[in-house]
Formats: C-alpha cells, sequence, structure tokens
C-alpha cells in the first residue's frame, strides 16, 4: 500500500467520526486535555488548508495568529471539515506529493514524505481523540495502524520537544498497535470522559 493509501483511508476514517459528531457533543471533553470536541473540531479546521497546500508544495498560513482567535466551527462545521478531509487526500494522493520538500503554513521546510506522515498520523490520533469523545468506536485498519506506529516511532521524541505530544503513556508489550501509538503520543488508551 502506497503512503497515499494510507492518508486516504485516515480520512475516510476521521470524516466517518466526524458525520457522526452530534451538534450537544462539541462542548465534550476529548482525551487530547487543552481541546473540547469544538476547540479540536477547529484545531482541524484552522490546520487543514495549510495541511492541503502543502501536497503542492505550497505554503498557505494559517488563518489568524491563533487557533484561540477564530472559531470555525459556526455553520455546517462538519460539512466544512469533511470537504476539507476529501480536498486533503485528494492533494497527498497525487504522484509528486510525497516527494521533495514542502512547508506546513509556516517557512520551516520539511521532506514532504515526513510531512505527508505526519498528516496521517494528525488523522489517526486526533479521530480517536473525537470518536472516545463522542462515544464512537474507531477502527482504523491494521495496514494504517502499522504505518502511523512506525511514523510516530520516528517523530515522537521531535513532537514532545515542539510540545505537539505530552510526556509518553507507558503500555503494556503486549498492547494493541492503536495502543502502543496513542500511548508515544501520550494519550492514556485507557481515558474515559
Amino acid at each position: 500500500m502506497s503512503e497515499a493509501q494510507f492518508l486516504t483511508r485516515a480520512a475516510a476514517s476521521l470524516r466517518e467520526i466526524v458525520r457522526n459528531i452530534k451538534p450537544d457533543q462539541l462542548d465534550a471533553p476529548t482525551p487530547c486535555a487543552e481541546y473540547d470536541v469544538r476547540k479540536l473540531v477547529n484545531h482541524l479546521l484552522f490546520w487543514g488548508p495549510s495541511l492541503e497546500a502543502a501536497a503542492r508544495k505550497e505554503t498557505v498560513p494559517p488563518p489568524a495568529e491563533a487557533e484561540q482567535g477564530l472559531d470555525l466551527t459556526g455553520g455546517d462545521w462538519a460539512a466544512d471539515l469533511v470537504a476539507l478531509l476529501d480536498r486533503t487526500a485528494g492533494s497527498w494522493s497525487e504522484a509528486d506529493a510525497w516527494e521533495g520538500t514542502t512547508h506546513m503554513g509556516g517557512p520551516t521546510e520539511l521532506p514532504a514524505s515526513m510531512v505527508g506522515g505526519m498528516i496521517v498520523v494528525e488523522l489517526v490520533v486526533h479521530g480517536w481523540d473525537l470518536a472516545k469523545a463522542t462515544g464512537q468506536r474507531v477502527a482504523p485498519d491494521d495496514d494504517v495502524l502499522d504505518y502511523v506506529h512506525g511514523e510516530v516511532a520516528k517523530t515522537a521524541d521531535q513532537g514532545r520537544e515542539m510540545g505537539v505530544y505530552d510526556a509518553e503513556v507507558t503500555v503494556p508489550d503486549t498492547a494493541s498497535t492503536l495502543d502502543r501509538i496513542l500511548g508515544r503520543t501520550g494519550r492514556n488508551p485507557a481515558w474515559t470522559p
């Protein structure tokens, strides 16, 4: 399976979760401590255009100085996020999207394959956050989880240094691949609201 297919499958999984979030769940807490459901949806909408454009090697700065300064969850936020996920998967399905270097909305150039991998991780992990917060079951396929586990293993320390991940949560060696991913990103797989 290609990297682009991993991203497409991760986007499809998150798309289904988003479609099943009820409006009265927007204030529910998520395993990502700094976000409730509304703030996490806002986070995805805020950074999504930059991640989509990264596939085309374009720099699209975020729509405001900070996420907290803009609420993108007005109107039909679910349709907006589903459309954004579709566009992102489409952009990253282009043959040259994973080659060379690109930007993630800022001036730092990174290998495109690293950025694409980080996006797959983002889709899977935040999909789990939203699913847990809204009483849904998240079930990315094993191939996607194996890929994400490999990407998280490469970038977890850097993610912690950047403040993207919390301290690693220890999980048993016998834990599922999803639980090992969650632990590496600082999430407790046993989290409950």
